[in-house]
């Protein structure tokens, strides 16, 4: 028995991960495949059966997993990003979310004969457009910036506000349903949930910003008192009043996130990474719940109902919500074509549609099966077309083709003429003036300061930027450059050239590498580059052919530098060190440093061999 229970367990978990990972190889969101394991592994070959499995620590495990998951996303939501989209957000949460729980509502009540209390139950749960799906959707999309900062933060925010408009109907409903109970309790319950959620949010968001502010908790422990004050509050909210913990954990994340001088870094990292892990796991235990026998049951209803939603309340919210907002017509057309539903729709749903059936309310079976029919069309469909649309409405982010360089020196300056006349976007960053100045009069683009101060944080642009050659001579600020930008372009898309001091110590690196890879090798560092630029070098970029392989250019090429960078045939970079195995073919790109002989067939710094 206790077997089965470990075997299940960790196949919910492995097969999360594999989620994850598959989702990445293929650029389709994760949700995709966690709702296609959790079906196969539930009603499909009956290997996991939630209830059995948790039993009555289910929906409490189910209810904290999004209190972790929600308080993560309201992390992330800065009041300056809003600038000019205040106003937006808040007609997306208040009237959009108005309308759509109104068409919502009238859908089910047309198309799957519910009575207008589940129908409206149904509207307030749909309603919210989940972070669980967003985020994850905004990095695939990589929508312009306002498209991302508006989608965000109101699938952050609806996230409570759509929970407690459940709670106000499930109330109505239970009041009903007990003649003993008066229906203005319904009513008092919300406002309840309302004030205590912001006290106790903002009490203890006030609480743990001195405390991390003022070092009373050390660096070890950072992310697992935060935690330990997620739990405490969302438990200690929902103590006080009914579904408020929810809201709780959202107004102290916004609050924690807008204090100033609170170290954030690390406590997001760690987030982050059980967020992903949380969001697996429910997906998957969620989806093996689903009846598909009752699902089958609704018939041609759920159809138009997800119709209703997607195609008559996204536009009709998005339309009335930026009116006179100043956003593009494409950039409000990829807002109401971005609509998915997430884990709080799917959580609320079954735990309601669970105690109303103990109440004997008919038609109570039916919630669930719909709620998640419309999770699966909602996130199908944004999925798989959002991308395609934000490019050909244009407010697409480039391809990450640009390239981020520390180090504007002679190396950093060829490397960047050479890529960028490749195609790619670059950016040469030192803390010299004159070696900037001389990276600029190049024609260049630069910046000039310290790649990992916040300053860096507010004024450089790394629109489509996903590669980082950290190459500058001081390796402590290689090191960190690559701690900063790993998490952002990937440890795969950030490199590191050795300096004079890393290769004195025969190739000790400052910069750890599991955050960095080595550009070049661990013999030829900085200085041995740039002592070879003395002797006349010169960067040569070679195409490779058929009938020019990588075989006559490791013969042309041979004993006179070394191969620094390569562009596959997909235009995507790759550094050239000790982790390189790809075979180079036709089409390739080969970028290396080499001095030049008398009559050979290269070309330089950007031209074809």
């Amino acid at each position: 028995m206790n077997e089965n229970i470990l075997f299940t367990l960790a196949f919910i978990v492995v097969a999360g991960a594999a989620a994850q990972w598959a989702a990445w190889r293929t650029q389709v969101p994760a949700i995709v495949f966690l709702l296609a394991v959790g079906l196969a592994a539930g009603p499909g070959l009956g290997w996991i059966d939630p209830d059995r499995l948790f039993g009555p620590v289910l929906f409490p495990a189910v209810s904290l997993a999004v209190a972790v998951i929600l308080f993560e996303g309201s992390l992330t939501l800065r009041f300056s990003e809003l600038r000019g989209m205040s106003t937006v957000v808040l007609r997306l949460v208040s009237l959009g979310a108005l309308l759509t729980w109104a068409v919502a509502a009238v859908a089910a009540h047309l198309f799957v004969d519910l009575d207008w209390g589940l129908a409206a139950l149904f509207g307030a749960l749909v309603m919210v457009t989940g972070p669980t799906v967003i985020v994850p959707l905004l990095r695939f999309v990589r929508p312009s910036d306002k498209v991302a900062t508006v989608l965000r933060w109101e699938g952050i925010v609806i996230d409570p506000i759509g929970a407690l408009a459940a709670v106000l109907v499930y109330q109505f409903l239970v009041s009903r349903a007990l003649p003993d109970l008066p229906a203005w309790s319904a009513l008092w319950v919300f406002v309840k949930a309302v004030g205590v959620g912001f006290a106790t949010g903002w009490i203890a968001a006030e609480a743990l910003g001195r405390m991390l502010r003022r070092y009373l908790v050390p660096d070890y422990l950072d992310s697992v008192i935060v935690l330990a004050f997620v739990v405490g509050v969302f438990t200690a909210s929902n103590l006080l009043a009914h579904e408020a913990g929810l809201l709780a954990v959202t107004v102290m994340g916004m609050r924690l996130a807008n204090m100033k001088g609170v170290p954030l870094e690390d406590i997001l990292s760690f987030k982050e990474t059980l967020t992903i892990l949380l969001i697996s796991v429910l997906f998957i235990v969620l989806a093996a719940r689903l009846d598909v026998a009752q699902l089958a049951e609704v018939g041609k209803g759920v159809v138009l109902v997800f119709m209703a939603i997607q195609f008559v309340a996204q536009p009709l919210k998005v339309w009335a919500s930026t009116w006179g907002s100043g956003l593009r017509w494409q950039e409000k057309a990829l807002i109401a074509w971005i609509g998915p539903r997430g884990i709080v729709a799917a959580a609320v749903s079954a735990l309601f549609a669970l105690r109303l059936r103990e109440l004997g309310h008919p038609g109570a079976e039916v919630l669930v099966p719909l709620t998640f029919a419309v999770i699966i069309g909602t996130v199908l469909f944004a999925g798989g077309t959002a991308r395609l649309a934000a490019q050909r409405l244009g407010v697409a982010e480039p391809q990450a083709r640009g390239v981020l360089i520390v180090g504007a020196h002679r190396l950093g300056r060829e490397l960047g003429l050479a890529l960028t006349r490749l195609g790619f976007r670059v950016i040469v960053a030192d803390t010299d003036y004159a070696l900037v100045r001389e990276a600029r009069m190049a024609g260049l683009e630069t910046f000039f300061g310290n790649v990992v101060s916040k300053e860096a944080d507010r004024r450089l642009d790394l629109v489509g930027v996903g590669y980082l050659l950290a190459m500058s001579p001081y390796p402590e600020l290689n090191a960190l450059a690559a701690v900063r930008y790993q998490r952002e372009f990937g440890r795969g898309n950030v490199y590191v050239v050795l300096t004079p001091e890393e290769v004195a110590k025969k190739g000790q690196q400052v910069a750890d590498p599991r955050y960095a890879r080595l550009l070049a090798g661990k013999e030829a560092g900085l200085a041995e580059l740039l002592a070879l630029f003395e002797r006349g070098a010169k960067i040569y970029a070679t195409r490779l052919s058929e009938a020019f392989a990588f075989e006559s250019y490791q013969e042309q090429f041979s004993g006179r530098g070394n191969l620094l960078l390569a562009i596959d045939a997909k235009g995507r970079l790759q550094g050239v060190g000790p982790e390189f195995t790809s075979r180079p073919g036709p089409d390739w790109y080969l970028l290396g440093l080499y001095l030049p002989v008398e009559g050979e067939k290269g070309k330089v710094a950007g031209a074809s061999a």
